[in-house]
């Protein structure tokens, strides 16, 4: 009897070594590691609005560089915080956060966000373009907008105050086209690599307030029709609308989500994952991102599970396991917060090795292909102890983007066009057949007969409608360079290597 209990104990052992972090895949050959750069309030950039371009610029490089050398391979950049943009926009003005004075652009600073997207490539790393669709304003003093362009002064119909804050009434159909349209603008003006949208659907509620939408519900509901249906109908035309423009549009940019962690608790449905969170996507934010995963109205999800491992109303573990087990065909990520760490009430963010354990839980998740950050500057400047940790146990080496949208290759596919020595590094020089863009995934081997050995040295972009692109790499100690070229739908070609002593 002693025996099988000794290995059922074992057993049990091994199992909670690898949720506490112990064991896990050190260097996946795929994964998403991205960040959040929250514009709003200024939170991550720029520092200040009425800040000079060149800190601005230099500000925006520390936070690329930093996760560049992290090993990082994508930023999801706010660039519409609350019915605003940092871009040129003939949809919205320009925002405060950036120019200091809304509606007012930076001089000498014409287009922020091209400028933003090649740097971001210029180090072969997606840049996903991040909306909060719903937000009009930040607070109550409307004296702030742009008075000529803001869509509070321009469709006043649409707004409705909650809180200290007003929205776009999501009940309003003519909303939906004219969000879509926002969206479509950056779409069609800029590569970017992905559209993101972040947790804010209908607002968080506040004891007491009600969201004064009975007006739109009288007129536009279906017979017997509840307000909740409704109102998540409203969400789900939204996401479907931008899904279609997208794909009419540009076909490889992906669309993500990032919906606030508890979709419902068990409580309440069968199906909910095992917490207590006080509010809840579905029934709360009226938002149903199982229903999108299912429809392939988008194509990756990040639910954002800022608890600790163990927190007990809303473990992390808990929730990334359930989202894990409700996700197929759509990628998933899961959304951390080292913001919290040592700066928060629950003491198990004081342990350095807390957010160290949700990684590696993720990497024993087959079904979770990476992680985001919220937000930039939670790690830059400080934890140090953590950042040195992740470096060396996690982030040690770069990794490919994991895409799946499975469209067909195109005829022509991207090849090497030149080698040639540059400096102490080598410029590797790709020809471009077609309008799509890719990304270039680098590795040194020893031995060419053995790909397996590889070691993923960098990523480099191409971008569409160029006919040649070259990439610098920095390192020649390998005797054989080894490169797969994959497009935005995920398609990739085989590794293809060559003899640097030869061709050099």
């Amino acid at each position: 009897m002693q025996k099988p209990l000794f290995i059922v104990l074992l057993c049990l052992f091994f199992l909670a070594a690898s949720c506490s972090g112990l064991k896990y895949e050190k260097y996946p050959k795929e994964e998403f590691r991205g960040v959040w750069v929250a514009t709003v309030v200024n939170i991550d950039w720029p520092k200040n609005g009425n800040d000079h371009v060149a800190k601005q610029k230099k500000d925006f490089l520390r936070i690329l560089d930093f996760y560049d050398e992290l090993n990082f391979n994508a930023l999801i950049v706010q660039v519409r915080t609350a019915g605003d943009a940092f871009y040129p926009s003939e949809k919205a003005p320009w925002s405060r956060f950036l120019t200091g004075k809304e509606g007012q652009p930076k001089q000498r600073f014409e287009d922020p966000l091209q400028w933003m997207l090649d740097r971001t490539h210029e180090r072969g790393m997606q840049f996903h373009a991040w909306f909060n669709p719903y937000r009009a304003t930040f607070d109550l003093d409307t004296t702030l907008l742009d008075t000529t362009k803001h869509d509070f002064y321009k469709h006043r119909d649409w707004m409705l105050k909650y809180g200290k804050k007003y929205y776009y009434n999501p009940g309003i159909p003519e909303v939906w086209e004219h969000l879509t349209e926002v969206v479509a603008e950056v779409v069609k003006n800029y590569d970017v690599d992905g559209v993101h949208f972040d947790d804010y659907f209908y607002p968080y509620k506040i004891q007491g307030e009600v969201f004064n939408d009975s007006l739109e519900y009288a007129t536009h509901a279906l017979p017997n029709q509840t307000l909740g249906d409704w109102r998540r109908s409203n969400v789900d035309s939204l996401v479907k609308n931008v899904h279609q423009s997208i794909r009419h549009n540009k076909p490889w940019v992906q669309f993500g989500i990032s919906p606030f962690g508890v979709w419902k608790n068990k409580s309440t449905d069968p199906l909910g994952s095992d917490t207590k969170a006080g509010q809840t996507t579905y029934e709360d934010l009226y938002a149903d991102p199982l229903l999108w995963m299912e429809k392939g109205w988008i194509d990756y999800i990040v639910p954002q599970a800022y608890w600790s491992m163990h927190y007990p109303a809303a473990s992390h573990e808990k929730i990334a396991t359930w989202w894990a087990s409700q996700t197929e065909d759509t990628e998933l990520y899961m959304g951390n917060g080292p913001y919290k760490i040592r700066n928060n009430a629950d003491e198990a963010w004081n342990d350095k090795k807390e957010l160290p354990k949700q990684l590696a839980m993720a990497r024993n998740l087959p079904e979770v292909q990476g992680n985001v950050f919220f937000s930039a500057k939670s790690l830059m400047g400080q934890h140090e102890d953590v950042v040195k940790f992740l470096r060396k146990k996690f982030y040690k080496y770069p990794t490919a983007f994991p895409i799946e949208k499975n469209e067909a290759l195109t005829e022509r596919l991207p090849a090497v066009a030149k080698l040639s020595k540059k400096g102490k590094g080598i410029e590797l020089c790709v020809s471009h057949f077609d309008s799509i863009p890719r990304f270039v995934s680098i590795y040194g081997l020893k031995n060419p007969s053995n790909p397996k050995e590889k070691q993923f040295l960098q990523r480099g972009y191409i971008p569409r409608n160029e006919s040649e692109s070259c990439i610098f790499i920095a390192s020649r100690k390998f005797k054989y360079l080894g490169f797969s070229i994959q497009d935005m739908y995920g398609n990739k070609t085989e590794l293809q290597t060559i003899n640097l002593k030869e061709a050099l």
